[in-house]
């Protein structure tokens, strides 16, 4: 047997080992490999790699799997002794959108109780009412604590404002007024906490419990405008919605005005259809003609056409005979006489039609 001396010495390149890193890396899953680089020193090599992952994803789980991926997979093809790689993430890559599920496509079933209003937060109201509270009650602690503690006078607002207190009665016309409004804030503050507010959104059925979606009505304006002016002859849209009702109207360049009125309107229909609302609000359409319209021209009479044609053809068929005379063969036929302005009468008479004669003994294939 040769001797290991005799036999010679493998020696494993940097660019291989750096070609199975890079191999080693796709093979894990993770993301693309946009660099690598490799250092072989003896019986060790040390690796680098530059990769893209994919997102949503665990980084450090998905860089650990990577890393004992690459350092089994280049020890067992080369025979080296490899050290974990160092692995630089450059980009994460978002993964494809799922595929719609089955739960998207079901039917809106009844018995399930979907909010007839999405309620708002009144995050401007409750920010003004908590500014105005904050500042005048700050402003009074501070100047308490001016005059308990560090023995300074009142603030001048303060005592100018119980001496005009005192002053003025309930009946005096300013401190009616200032009643009067800080009556109507109240009002209004109970009405904000009573109505749900968010009137621009509409509210979607969902076939699932405990979901709430609601649908801006802007978006659904925009359908609505977008599937009418695809029906042939419309020029112009205008889509108004309100909490209850859509209105439409469509300026028509061209065409029946009843047959676009009756596309516009299965066209409105079928998309608030399709937006899947809890209440499908009323629909009013209103077609108006363009300046440019004109009305389509009515489709000629055929019939009416048929029988001028037809009286046409009697009339070239009938023959002029002289006054009182009868043409041959006219006995069967249609006769007309007819007056003219010098007082000689002519006669018309149209020919009956020959009739159909039979084989003779006369003529080939007839009776002998």
């Amino acid at each position: 047997m040769t001797a290991a001396a005799e036999r010679g010495t493998t020696t494993v390149s940097q660019r291989a080992v750096r070609r199975i890193a890079e191999r080693a890396a796709t093979e894990a899953p993770a993301g693309r490999v946009v660099g690598s680089a490799a250092s072989v020193r003896g019986r060790s090599a040390e690796v680098s790699l530059k990769l893209t992952l994919p997102y949503p994803a665990p980084l450090a789980d998905t860089v650990r799997d990577v890393q004992s991926h690459v350092t089994e997979r280049t020890r067992h093809l080369t025979g080296l002794d490899v050290s974990p790689p160092r692995i630089g993430v450059t980009a994460l890559t978002p993964t494809a959108s799922p595929a719609p599920t089955a739960w998207e496509a079901l039917p809106v079933t009844d018995g399930l109780r979907t909010p007839r209003r999405s309620w708002s937060r009144r995050g401007v109201p409750v920010a003004l009412l908590a500014w105005a509270a904050a500042v005048s009650c700050g402003a009074l602690a501070f100047d308490l604590f001016r005059v308990h503690l560090a023995d300074r006078p009142a603030a001048a607002w303060r005592t100018d404002a119980v001496h005009w207190l005192s002053a003025h009665g309930p009946g005096d016309p300013a401190v009616v007024a200032a009643g009067a409004l800080v009556a109507l804030a109240g009002a209004w503050m109970i009405l904000l906490a009573l109505a749900p507010g968010r009137r621009h959104q509409w509210t979607v059925g969902t076939p699932a419990a405990r979901v709430a979606v609601a649908v801006d009505r802007s978006a659904t304006v925009n359908l609505v405008r977008d599937a009418v002016a695809a029906v042939d002859g419309v020029a112009a849209v205008r889509v108004r919605a309100r909490r209850r009702r859509v209105t439409v109207r469509a300026a028509l360049a061209f065409g029946d005005r009843e047959t676009a009125r009756a596309a516009v309107t299965a066209a409105a229909r079928n998309t608030l259809a399709a937006c899947r609302l809890r209440q499908t609000p009323r629909l009013r359409v209103k077609v108006t003609p363009d300046p440019v319209w004109r009305p389509p021209h009515p489709e000629p009479d055929t019939s009416r056409s048929d029988a001028a044609s037809t009286a046409g053809d009697d009339r070239s068929a009938l023959v002029p005979t002289p006054g009182g005379a009868t043409a041959a063969g006219t006995a069967s036929g249609v006769e007309k006489d007819e007056v003219g302005s010098d007082g000689r009468t002519t006669n018309w008479a149209v020919p009956a039609a020959p009739a159909a004669q039979g084989p003779s003994a006369s003529q080939p294939g007839g009776d002998r």
